[in-house]
């Protein structure tokens, strides 16, 4: 798949999925321009519904459809989706454990033209918090058209997070998603670089430089930030000693905190983290410069994976 926005993945994906699954049904926040299930409404129109700006009542309306059969697909941005709504994600969604399917589009800092309001950096750490919640971050749009069928078939609440910017391929046309595992891109000693979501072409990047200087450097995909593959990690830090996280969002609450408190149950080891710094970005001229400028730039990987290693070598 060449390289596209994400949203635009995903929304060709969902269309194509309704129409080998008539119980999918999607609603939309009046963005359906942006979050591009406007695919699926020419498609489908009998099954989409735009509730307007109205993100509460629009997860309240999929929960209903959910408790009538339907396996709605609930879209807007990601800032807006999962604060504007919390409170109804966690008492109708999640406490109730309804078969809603929650998309959070324009995820991380990629909606720059937007500003700080607009940029979600936290809401894996809230939906996180949810029980009952799986949650997800494909890492380039073959994995976020795969996670469609994937989460569609999952029986249960789902929150997915969309980059709204183009992003590199890392899998190809045959890659499959199992929802709950991790995927070892590349194997190396030395180091555990563990990305997720839009990082991961970069997290890939990363690894090339380290790799051309003659560091070992070992590679997960983590696409599945609820429930975490915590085998995956814990022998990744048995085997290396050392781990960088690499995420766009908060490194509180988010990928960066779940392999931390994975590992503080079955492998100390050491751990660095890139991501944002427990403070709001500035707005930017694309995503790209704008991840930069926040610490999220390939060499912050790189730089990262060097003071993981000087720290696991000062403890031997």
């Amino acid at each position: 798949m060449a390289e596209v926005p994400q949203r635009q993945a995903y929304g060709m994906a969902l269309a194509e999925y309704g129409d080998v699954n008539p119980d999918v049904v999607v609603l939309d926040a009046d963005v359906s321009s942006s979050t591009l299930t406007k695919y699926f409404a020419d498609r489908h129109p009998s099954r989409f519904f735009n509730l307007g700006v109205t993100e509460a009542s629009m997860v309240n309306v999929g929960v209903g459809l959910a408790l009538s059969g339907r396996i709605p697909f609930v879209n807007t941005f990601a800032a807006l989706l999962t604060l504007r709504a919390c409170e109804q994600i966690r008492t109708c969604v999640a406490y109730a454990n309804a078969n809603v399917k929650l998309i959070g589009g324009y995820a991380g800092l990629s909606d720059y033209k937007d500003g700080p309001t607009h940029f979600a950096i936290n809401d894996v750490a809230l939906m996180r918090a949810m029980p009952n919640v799986v949650v997800i971050a494909p890492a380039d749009n073959i994995e976020a058209a795969r996670m469609v069928r994937a989460i569609a078939e999952h029986e249960g609440p789902v929150y997915m997070r969309i980059s709204r910017a183009a992003v590199p391929d890392v899998f190809g046309p045959d890659h499959q998603v199992h929802i709950g595992k991790g995927i070892m891109l590349r194997s190396g000693n030395d180091v555990t670089i563990i990305g997720s979501g839009s990082m991961m072409g970069r997290c890939v990047r990363a690894a090339d430089q380290l790799v051309a200087e003659g560091v070992s450097v070992r590679l997960l995909n983590i696409h599945t930030l609820k429930p975490l593959d915590v085998d995956l990690i814990c022998q990744a830090a048995e085997e290396t000693g050392a781990l960088v996280t690499a995420e766009d969002h908060s490194v509180i609450g988010g990928l960066g905190g779940a392999v931390a408190e994975a590992l503080g149950r079955c492998c100390p080891a050491v751990l660095e983290y890139v991501g944002l710094q427990d403070t709001f970005a500035g707005t930017g001229l694309d995503t790209e410069s704008l991840m930069d400028a926040w610490g999220l730039a390939v060499q912050d990987i790189v730089n990262a994976a060097r003071r993981a290693m000087e720290r696991k070598a000062r403890r031997r």
